[in-house]
C-alpha cells in the first residue's frame, strides 16, 4: 500500500468509526506538538470534513518545537475550513502541580505528568464539543517499544496511525504536504526542558527499531526486545486479581 492509499484508508476509517458510534461524535480533538505524528494525525482528521479542533499545549517547551506546532496549526486552518485551532498554555498549571507535589519530586515522573495534564486538557475540550480525542502514536511507539506515557498521550479514544510505522508516517507527511521543517525535525516527545530527542531516550533510531520489529535476525533485535520488555506493562491489559470462585 502506498502513502496515498494509506491516507485514504485512514480517513475513511475515522469517518466509519464516528458514524458507527451509538451517539455520533460532533468533533475530533487532536493535540499537536510540532512533530510528524501529530501533524499527520491532525491533517487526516481534518480531511474527514468533521469539525477538527487542534490544540497546542506548551509546558516549558522548547520555543522551536512550539513554533512548529503553531505553524502547523495555521497551515491546517488555511487548508481546511472545518479546523479550529487553540493555544492553551499549561505552564502555570504545571508549576502549581509541581509545587503541590514538591515532596514527591521526580524528573521522569514530572515529564510524564506533563503528558497527563495535556490528556486531561484534551478530554475537557472534547467534552465541551461533544468530541472524541484522536491519538497520534505510531506502530513503533504503541505496539513496538511502548514509547508513550501511560494515561498521558496513551489516553485516547481512537488511534488512526497506530498500525503505521514511523517511515510510513513520514511518507504520508510528504504526500500530505506537511511543512518540510516538521518532516525533517528530530523526533521528540517534547516533555523535557532540554528538548532531548527520542533517539537519546530510546537508544535507537526509529529506522533501527522498525528493522528490529520486522526481523528477529537484526543486529539490534536484542536491544529492541530489552526496550520492549521494560514497557510491556503499558501495552498489556491491566492486571487484576481473578477470583477462584468466579
Amino acid at each position: 500500500m502506498n502513502a496515498k492509499e494509506r491516507i485514504e484508508e485512514i480517513k475513511n476509517w475515522i469517518l466509519g468509526y464516528v458514524n458507527s458510534m451509538p451517539k455520533k461524535a460532533e468533533s475530533l480533538i487532536v493535540g499537536i506538538s510540532g512533530g510528524i505524528d501529530s501533524s499527520v494525525s491532525s491533517t487526516l482528521s481534518a480531511m474527514t470534513g468533521l469539525k477538527t479542533i487542534v490544540l497546542s499545549m506548551p509546558i516549558k517547551q522548547i520555543k522551536s518545537q512550539h513554533d512548529l506546532s503553531l505553524r502547523h496549526q495555521e497551515w491546517l486552518k488555511s487548508k481546511f475550513k472545518n479546523v479550529e485551532g487553540h493555544m492553551i498554555n499549561l505552564d502555570l498549571l504545571f508549576e502549581s502541580f509541581k509545587n503541590s507535589l514538591s515532596k514527591f519530586d521526580n524528573e521522569h515522573g514530572m515529564a510524564n505528568s506533563k503528558a497527563r495534564l495535556r490528556m486531561a486538557t484534551l478530554y475537557q475540550v472534547a467534552s465541551a464539543n461533544k468530541g472524541i480525542v484522536v491519538g497520534t502514536g505510531n506502530k513503533v511507539e504503541d505496539f513496538g517499544v511502548g514509547f508513550y506515557t501511560k494515561y498521558g498521550d496513551g489516553g485516547v479514544d481512537i488511534s488512526p496511525i497506530a498500525d503505521c510505522t514511523k517511515t510510513q508516517v513520514w511518507e504520508m507527511g510528504e504526500k500530505l504536504g506537511i511543512l518540510k521543517e516538521i518532516i525533517k525535525a528530530d523526533p521528540t516527545d517534547g516533555l523535557w526542558e532540554d528538548g532531548r530527542p527520542d533517539i537519546q531516550q530510546l537508544g535507537m533510531s526509529y529506522q533501527d527499531l522498525e528493522k528490529a520489529m520486522l526481523d528477529p535476525n537484526s543486529p539490534k533485535y536484542k536491544k529492541y526486545k530489552e526496550i520492549r520488555k521494560i514497557n510491556l506493562h503499558k501495552m498489556e491489559p491491566i492486571p487484576f486479581c481473578k477470583m477462584k470462585d468466579n
